[in-house]
């Protein structure tokens, strides 16, 4: 088999991959080739070549992953893995992703990020999930919520705007986002233009959808939802279901506000929450809780270490402690033994000879990472080694956050 980034004379062929191991058609249109042109880095995608017929696919691309306390670093994203039925079980995805690792590595990536479409398949290669999502539907007419609601009682306001004005406002508040939560990943301009119907996806047929913008009591933006609604009645009853795109909430009130709007949106008898932070502030913000079923619980962003003295320093901590980490990395370069010495303000990170605290792989180190794994629930799993006793309860006060990660987007 040959493994190599590919030109763009093979982009038909990888295409026609990707379509292949995604169960998609494997037609390749003339609008997704002009797309893919646009939008990939040849030089970080790469093929398995079975003589003439490619049979595996990978990409990366730069992405700037935010940490606890506010700080994002540069991460290698991973994306549009495949490898083809007739050529599976041959350690063709270890390949490509070893290399592309390498080359992430090399550049000075700290870490690598992926949406995994599978849970067994990555931590075999240093990658832990680190950051959740939960997905509700919402039985409208059992929330409690005052039906003749007529806007905030906050002194703010919710307003109805076209993409123009999501192009305006978003990325900013986007960039707050990510200053307040860890797990957001960035956005480039190509996703605000998608999202508002200004640059049309392939295989992905545009409906408008609605924009609403909430204004603060002095107006200023602090939240933003984009939603649509399908168009069902039974017996002269509305039974639509308004369906969330994106919801971007950066202050509590926020949060408050857009939900309540949609909420109350008259012929609206269900909403679908989309992937939502498992703190999100639903279901709890409803007189009934119980209005809301969970539809999806599950892992989302993955995060694997490749620099992990530079990625916990760059992030803060809840408390003031130190931790000797002993990382195990059979498979990369990011093993070691590294001292920790942390607190809310920041933190230095080192490698040590001193004895270690705990032993932990490189995987479950990711899952600590963003602050939302249990160093003692991972210790009771037989997945960390308590080499001090206590070590894992002094790594869950340092290492865990208040707020949980969250990843927005999918990529």
């Amino acid at each position: 088999m040959n493994i190599r980034t590919i030109t763009e004379a093979d982009l038909p062929h990888w295409i026609r991959a990707l379509h292949t191991g995604f169960l998609a058609s494997p037609e390749v249109p003339e609008e997704e080739l002009d797309f893919r042109r646009a939008t990939i880095d040849f030089t970080r995608t790469q093929g398995v070549f079975d003589d003439d017929r490619c049979v595996g696919t990978l990409r990366s691309f730069t992405q700037q992953l935010s940490l606890p306390g506010g700080a994002s670093v540069t991460a290698d994203a991973v994306s549009n893995v495949t490898v083809s039925p007739t050529h599976r079980r041959r350690g063709l995805l270890g390949r490509m992703l070893t290399a592309d690792l390498r080359a992430a590595r090399d550049r000075g990536d700290i870490a690598a990020t992926l949406i995994a479409a599978e849970y067994p398949i990555y931590g075999r290669y240093g990658f832990g999930p680190a950051a959740w999502v939960t997905e509700w539907e919402v039985d409208v007419h059992r929330t409690g919520l005052d039906r003749r609601y007529a806007g905030p009682s906050c002194g703010g306001r919710v307003a109805l705007v076209d993409g123009a004005a999501v192009r305006a406002h978003g990325p900013g508040l986007h960039r707050r986002l990510s200053a307040s939560r860890p797990g957001v990943v960035s956005r480039p301009e190509r996703w605000w233009q998608q999202a508002t119907g200004q640059l049309y996806r392939p295989g992905k047929p545009w409906t408008e959808p609605f924009h609403a913008l909430y204004l603060s009591p002095g107006g200023a933006p602090e939240g933003l939802l984009t939603y649509g609604a399908d168009d069902r009645w039974d017996a002269k009853r509305p039974q639509n279901t308004v369906t969330v795109r994106d919801l971007i909430a950066v202050t509590p009130r926020a949060q408050r506000a857009l939900w309540h709007y949609l909420l109350t949106i008259d012929w609206a008898a269900t909403v679908r929450t989309g992937y939502r932070a498992p703190d999100d502030l639903l279901p709890d913000l409803l007189p009934d809780p119980r209005a809301a079923r969970i539809t999806t619980q599950a892992d989302y962003l993955w995060v694997r270490p490749l620099d992990i003295p530079r990625l916990l320093a760059a992030r803060t901590y809840a408390t003031t402690g130190g931790l000797v980490l002993a990382v195990t990395d059979p498979s990369g370069p990011a093993g070691g033994r590294f001292l920790l010495e942390a607190g809310p303000d920041g933190a230095h990170c080192a490698p040590t000879t001193r004895e270690a605290d705990l032993t932990l792989s490189v995987g479950d180190l990711g899952t600590l990472a963003l602050g939302d794994g249990s160093a003692v629930r991972l210790a009771a799993l037989g997945r960390i080694t308590e080499e001090r006793p206590g070590a894992a309860a002094r790594a869950e006060l340092l290492l865990r956050t208040a707020q949980r990660p969250w990843c927005p987007d999918v990529f």
